[in-house]
């Protein structure tokens, strides 16, 4: 079954210590490109862990994480001042007021929004037991994330076969209208034949050998089969467990091609409305396939 690379998944926890809540949102892309929203006090390592759980599991598309939680105990988390830097942005910014005829007043309220003035308390950092309930709400919400993915795969399935049913009855159409144009193109020869016999110059033996290959190039025996098989195997891919976007992309590029040759070999205005019906529909099923896993 085929899965939509578009997903969200959230998911949130909450016990006597803190509070968590885990957000990801999945959108297409041709790679895996994860950015990550994390609070300061989580390890590096730590980090990598859930970078590694979002490439196992969600393995392609623009994915964006939020992770947030919040202690309860307020000694646990928070902020701390670093008293020696705070100190000298202060008398720095104050010399220059006094040097320049400043007011002197905001200094303090802007020494404290100088960078790392303010610095987020690290002295205990994640447990064990904070880490695993962390841990399971990312989790929680990879899981979320991955049916969004599944369900909109399944509204996409069933989009790809309406395409394809689609093409197919056009397919059809082209089948039967086939008849109807060899005896047209025959017409159209046999008319001409009228005129050329009446003329002196006329070579049968080069004529017919010019005949020959261009009914040869009209002919659309072949494009019809191999599109009817690229469409059959189309349906059969989707129903797979091997069914991915790139794959579903080359058999349509396929089926493109098969589509294009009728259309230039056809020679004939009804088969050539029934080609151009086909490419429309060909081309939304290359549009949803950009946003297949």
């Amino acid at each position: 079954m085929i899965q939509s690379m578009t997903g969200f998944g959230s998911a949130t926890h909450e016990n006597d210590r803190l509070t968590v809540y885990a957000e990801i949102k999945t959108l297409n892309s041709k790679y895996l490109d994860v950015n990550v929203r994390i609070p300061r006090m989580m390890s590096a390592e730590k980090e990598l862990i859930l970078r590694e759980l979002i490439k196992n599991q969600l393995r392609r598309g623009k994915t964006s994480v939020l992770l947030e939680f919040q202690f309860k105990d307020t000694s646990v988390q928070g902020t701390k001042i670093n008293p020696q830097l705070a100190k000298g942005y202060y008398n720095e910014m104050l010399t220059l007021a006094g040097e320049l005829g400043a007011p002197e007043q905001d200094i303090f309220r802007m020494t404290m929004m100088m960078p790392d003035v303010q610095m987020q308390n690290m002295k205990d950092d994640l447990q064990d037991d904070d880490w695993k309930v962390i841990k399971t709400v990312f989790e929680q919400a990879i899981e979320k994330c991955q049916n969004f993915r599944r369900s909109e795969g399944e509204t996409l399935l069933a989009s790809f076969h309406n395409n394809i049913s689609i093409i197919k009855e056009k397919l059809e159409l082209v089948k039967e209208q086939d008849p109807k144009r060899v005896i047209a193109i025959k017409e159209r020869i046999a008319q001409h034949m009228e005129e050329i016999n009446n003329n002196d110059n006329f070579d049968k033996n080069r004529f017919e050998q010019e005949m020959v290959y261009y009914i040869e190039k009209l002919d659309i025996s072949e494009e019809k089969v191999r599109l009817q098989s690229h469409l059959d195997y189309l349906e059969e891919t989707l129903s797979s467990s091997q069914a991915n976007g790139k794959k579903l992309n080359f058999i349509a590029q396929e089926i493109g091609r098969e589509i294009n040759t009728i259309g230039s070999k056809a020679n004939d205005a009804v088969i050539q409305r029934y080609v151009v019906e086909m490419k429309e529909e060909l081309e939304k099923i290359k549009e949803q396939v950009l946003n297949v896993l």
